[in-house]
């Protein structure tokens, strides 16, 4: 291939997008590839996992069945967002590989929600 048609297919790929998505996304990137578990430390650390988390908590200190749900919900909605509703600035992210796979924090959260809704149930009548 050369220098010219090398040229024109790397011109047509949108590396400053990108760029800027993974400036917008994480401003302190070194560069590396995000692992797994880089990824579900971040997402661990939002400010709306850290307040599903203490709903969480909350609603299994009292033994909520209603909290449970209600912060099984929100678990369900933040999960929706980060892998269907995500927009198309955490995709270009993902692709430069700013933004890692989501997929151990989503089954860490779902271990979390079937425990809830275990823990939480009314008791059985005898």
């Amino acid at each position: 291939m050369g220098p010219v048609r090398g040229g024109l297919i790397l011109s047509l790929l949108p590396g400053a997008a990108f760029a800027q998505s993974c400036a917008d996304q994480r401003p302190a990137w070194d560069g590396l590839p995000v692992s797994m578990v880089q990824e579900a430390l971040y997402l661990a650390m939002s400010p709306a996992a850290l307040v599903l988390f203490l709903a969480t908590v909350i609603a299994a200190r009292f033994k909520s069945a209603w909290g449970g749900v209600a912060a099984v919900l929100g678990w369900t909605a933040l999960v929706t967002f980060l892998t269907m509703l995500a927009p198309a600035s955490r995709k270009a992210a993902f692709a430069e590989g700013c933004v890692g796979n989501p997929a151990l924090f989503i089954g860490i959260i779902a271990a979390i929600c079937v425990g809830m809704i275990f823990y939480t149930a009314p008791p059985k009548a005898r």
